[in-house]
């Protein structure tokens, strides 16, 4: 069962704070319903000083169920945006920021969002790791924290166990990630779909991550994974792939899973399947090209494909992340 940690402190964006969780719920929920016996999800909110409730700036009261110091380990711990300027947090989290180092070392990943990040800077934790942070904070955070990458093109980093994402937008791109890891690709994109999908990016375009599976040091893969992306619609095949790298079959394939954690045809069809996603919000083409562009060679092929992938069909899915566009139209005559 998934565990995650928010910590609230009074400046945190309630946004940042619902959105995960409302998340990481809709996915236990949904892992019930697919399944008969769901995987259960674990989220606490937790504040600093033992209180029952905290009461945002913005008004909002949040009860809590207990406190940061009482916490053993969880899978995950998040440390939610700050409004405007992280000085205030920063005054009153030393006495506190050992407890993350401390469920950091006991095996639990740290997300920080938005200006957020500068609280994990000052656990050190963050020193010759990449980092990013609300853009605004970009100029403040590199001079306090120079021995800290700071990533400016990048809405999410990822460094071992070590995450910052941001925005609260770029949360919901990281905990569809988080989704995938505990209960599967099919209700991640289940839940992707659900939450605004049209706003969504994957996990691995917004990130900077410093152990992707594109980061690997097998250059023969890495050809092949390029060769891929390039050509999603030729005819690959594991014996095709390992031909051209001058490999086995064998030993490719065991090469490739062994750099990637995924199979050959896994990851291609993977590659399609994002590749769909791409056309069908962004252009108008048939969903016929679409099928042949990404590699399907019919119709009804692509689209049990795609249902499998999203639980939507391609069309569905072309309605779902165009169905929240703003259309202009003309203004009524008074």
């Amino acid at each position: 069962m998934p565990t995650a940690a928010l910590i609230i402190y009074p400046e945190a964006l309630a946004t940042s704070v619902t959105l995960p969780a409302e998340i990481l719920h809709a996915a236990a929920q949904m892992s019930q319903t697919t399944r008969g016996r769901g995987v259960d999800a674990q989220i606490q909110l937790l504040g600093l000083e033992g209180n029952p409730s905290v009461t945002l700036d913005s008004g909002l009261s949040l009860n809590l169920d207990g406190d940061l110091s009482d916490l053993q380990r969880c899978d995950l711990v998040i440390l939610p945006a700050i409004w405007r300027h992280p000085r205030r947090v920063l005054k009153h989290a030393k006495k506190w920021l050992p407890k993350i180092e401390e469920l950091h070392a006991l095996g639990s990943s740290i997300c920080s969002v938005g200006t957020a990040s500068a609280l994990l800077a000052e656990t050190g934790l963050l020193d010759g790791r990449p980092a990013t942070t609300h853009w605004h904070d970009f100029d403040r955070f590199e001079k306090s924290y120079p021995q800290v990458d700071l990533k400016r093109r990048h809405l999410i980093t990822q460094s071992e166990r070590l995450y910052c994402v941001g925005s609260v937008n770029s949360i919901g791109d990281f905990m569809v990630h988080f989704v995938e890891q505990w209960y599967g690709e099919r209700i991640a994109r289940a839940v992707e779909t659900q939450f605004s999908p049209e706003a969504r990016q994957s996990f691995e375009t917004a990130a900077f991550l410093q152990e992707s599976s594109g980061a690997h040091h097998d250059a023969l893969i890495r050809e092949a994974q390029d060769h891929m992306q390039l050509h999603p619609a030729d005819e690959h095949s594991v014996d095709s792939l390992a031909a051209m790298s001058g490999l086995s079959a064998r030993s490719f394939g065991r090469r490739f899973r062994k750099a990637t954690g995924e199979t050959p045809i896994r990851y291609l069809l993977n590659l399609r399947i994002r590749e769909a996603r791409a056309l069908l919000q962004h252009s108008d083409l048939p969903l016929a090209d679409i099928a042949w562009r990404c590699g399907f060679n019919s119709s009804s092929r692509f689209s049990q494909a795609f249902r499998s992938a999203t639980d939507l069909s391609p069309r569905e899915f072309r309605e779902a992340v165009r169905g929240k566009r703003f259309v202009a139209t003309n203004a009524p005559n008074a």
